[in-house]
């Protein structure tokens, strides 16, 4: 009865979610884009699986739970993305308008700001509920800072080593054509640094909010791959089907090792 009764909540979210995808703020995409409905609605339904799992195992509960969804859906799916966009906007200014990027932004606050109390009102984790005391988890400020840091460096490793193993070769020929002109500014390092402590500063309230350590660092990978590799699921006018999918597989590989990586670091030598 239990299994049906989730089962049902995921459906109902990943309509909510898909309508919300599948309606955006007039003139941000396409008429082709509009129309990929079943796309949207996978996408929609991977992304509600997702922060289903977080919330079914989050120990918050209330606006604080609701806060969080949001600032980890938010964070994900549209600002970690597009801050990208922003710093090669020189490069994609002739792919992407850039009157387009302010509109995203906005965009991804909308259906994260109306998503997120729906999740968790559905999912009976919006009334605070008596729990029984856990210690949440803790570090000194001093392991927090470097801690961060050792994820930062991991991220800009992690993202050069998939970007010429995995993306390259799987893009083959269209990767020489579709980034002919791209010029990789000389602070790109440092930028993915502080990227990945961005993604590591995301990750912080989902470790506080899960006791099983296990079970966050599998949400967190989770969270990072499965909302960012979903949107490469929907075809669209800025990027050719291969460069998609070749980032896709990217993406999802790349983010989901990270995510397991910077729970594993959080927790590295914690207690000790």
């Amino acid at each position: 009865m239990e299994l049906k009764n989730i089962t049902i909540k995921i459906l109902f979210l990943t309509l909510i979610l898909a309508l919300l995808f599948w309606f955006p703020i007039p003139k941000i995409r396409s008429p082709s884009e509009i129309g990929n409905l079943i796309y949207w609605s996978l996408v929609a339904f991977f992304d509600t699986l997702v922060l289903s799992y977080v919330i079914v195992n989050s120990k918050w509960s209330g606006w604080k739970l609701v806060l969080t969804t949001f600032a980890v859906f938010y964070g994900v799916m549209t600002f970690l993305s597009q801050i990208e966009t922003i710093v090669f906007l020189t490069y994609f200014e002739e792919i992407i308008p850039p009157e387009m990027i302010p509109k995203l932004f906005v965009e991804g606050f909308i259906v994260a700001a109306i998503f997120s109390p729906i999740a968790v009102t559905l999912h009976g984790k919006m009334e605070e509920s008596p729990q029984e005391y856990t210690k949440e988890f803790s570090l000194p400020l001093k392991a927090w800072i470097w801690k961060l840091l050792l994820i930062g460096i991991v991220y800009m490793f992690i993202y050069i080593a998939f970007g010429a193993l995995v993306f390259k070769p799987l893009a083959g020929k269209a990767f020489d054509e579709y980034y002919a002109n791209l010029q990789l500014p000389a602070w790109i390092l440092p930028f993915q640094i502080l990227r990945g402590i961005v993604w590591g500063l995301l990750a912080i309230p989902i470790v506080k909010m899960i006791d099983d350590w296990r079970k966050a660092r599998l949400a967190v990978a989770l969270l990072y791959s499965v909302l960012m590799a979903s949107l490469l699921l929907v075809p669209n006018p800025y990027m050719s089907d291969v460069i998609r999918r070749a980032h896709f597989v990217e993406v999802l590989l790349s983010n989901f090792l990270f995510g397991w990586l910077v729970v594993t670091i959080f927790h590295w030598r914690y207690g000790r």
